[in-house]
């Protein structure tokens, strides 16, 4: 039952801004960390950023800080990414993911289906 829909993908010139959505719903959205990853092709998924609960903390990967920042909503079930200032190498496809304990399977990954991001001139 969890979904978990990104938006906000396109096409923008090196320096430009995206804002990406996900819209989280099949679980209780306020109460759990929930982390942006991208995958260029023929690379492996890596996370981008992470958000606590009440966003009291945020964590980047080093090659967005100062870049990217991540916030949520929890009244629209909603987490965000800003990107600022981009780069070609930040051309992937960008997910949103929760993890959560199954009983009887225990710490579950939930993606969505991805968005795409692309830099280029």
């Amino acid at each position: 039952q969890v979904q978990l829909v990104e938006s906000g993908g396109g096409l923008v010139q090196p320096g430009g801004s995206l804002r990406l959505s996900c819209v989280a719903s099949g679980f209780d959205f306020s109460r759990y960390i929930m982390r942006w990853y991208r995958q260029a092709p023929g690379k492996t998924r890596d996370v981008v950023a992470v958000i606590t609960s009440t966003s009291d903390n945020k964590q980047y990967t080093n090659s967005v800080k100062g870049r990217f920042a991540i916030s949520r909503d929890n009244a629209k079930n909603t987490v965000y990414l800003q990107m600022n200032s981009l780069k070609p190498e930040d051309t992937a496809i960008y997910y949103c993911n929760v993890q959560r304990y199954v009983d009887g399977t225990g710490i579950q990954d939930y993606w969505g289906r991805g968005t795409q991001v692309t830099v280029s001139l």
